[in-house]
């Protein structure tokens, strides 16, 4: 468990906690690490939850399903991550959705339960986790509106754009890698796939974006061009020439698409 102190210590739950204070609200939180391989399910949707998790390495995926299968992928669990945080903290509510393992790891759960009653033995830690842990909360919501955002868009060529431009002002650059493949961003989108990539090849033969699907591992880069018009994310460095492809996985601005704009 020490190992993973300083991963636990950069976590946005145990953020002002020192190394002392988290090894004891570790310990008072029954704290209990668990390794998992690709295609395991960490919950179900119904399932009662009543520990928070913490991913400690490798990935996973926070999916709804329906009952004819078809699968909408919320959000990728990354390390240092939290998730069921929510269910956790309202004991009466169940799991909605399920979590699977996509790429092997390991996984700290934590006692919601024992978290709260914290308060008395380690007043000043269980205190400040309380309060990252109501952020998290409020930060969980604010990405839930932003995905309500993509799905709402009318077209799928918008929910790509509305992705594309969100994620281009967060890595603050002109090329970035995206943690989907073509289905999964399919799934994230909620759109068929086939009509994805035949947008997205419209969009590349637009000269709006420009990708390259590896074909092993099937993760595509997309370049946004229109971006770098936008007032919004003017801050974004445009490459000094049109790039047709970077590498597996990453994104480019084509700049072709916007010397064009800019002449009409």
């Amino acid at each position: 468990m020490e190992t993973y102190i300083p991963l636990l210590r950069q976590t946005a739950l145990f953020n002002g906690v020192n190394e002392k204070e988290t090894e004891a609200l570790l310990q008072h939180m029954e704290a209990k690490k668990r390794r998992f391989d690709k295609g395991n399910f960490v919950f179900y949707a119904g399932d009662d939850i009543n520990v928070i998790g913490i991913m400690l390495s490798g990935l996973a995926h926070i999916v709804q399903e329906d009952y004819w299968g078809n699968r909408n992928i919320l959000t990728t669990i990354q390390p240092g991550q939290l998730f069921g945080e929510a269910f956790a903290a309202l004991p009466e509510a169940k799991a909605v959705v399920d979590v699977i393992i996509i790429e092997k790891g390991e996984i700290l759960f934590i006692s919601v339960d024992s978290l709260m009653n914290s308060e008395n033995a380690l007043p000043g830690a269980a205190r400040k986790v309380l309060r990252n842990l109501m952020g998290l909360l409020a930060q969980k919501n604010l990405l839930l509106a932003q995905k309500i955002r993509y799905i709402s868009q009318r077209s799928t060529r918008q929910k790509l754009m509305a992705y594309l431009s969100d994620e281009a002002r967060t890595h603050r650059a002109s090329a970035f890698t995206i943690p989907f493949n073509r289905q999964q961003l399919a799934d994230f989108l909620s759109v068929d796939r086939s009509a994805m990539s035949a947008e997205l090849s419209r969009m590349k033969k637009d000269g709006l974006i420009d990708y390259k699907k590896d074909e092993f591992a099937p993760v595509f880069s997309i370049i946004l061009s229109a971006l770098l018009k936008e007032n919004a994310i003017s801050d974004i460095p445009p490459p000094r020439k049109p790039k047709k492809f970077i590498s597996q996985g990453k994104i480019s601005i084509a700049t072709t698409a916007v010397k064009k704009e800019a002449r009409t």
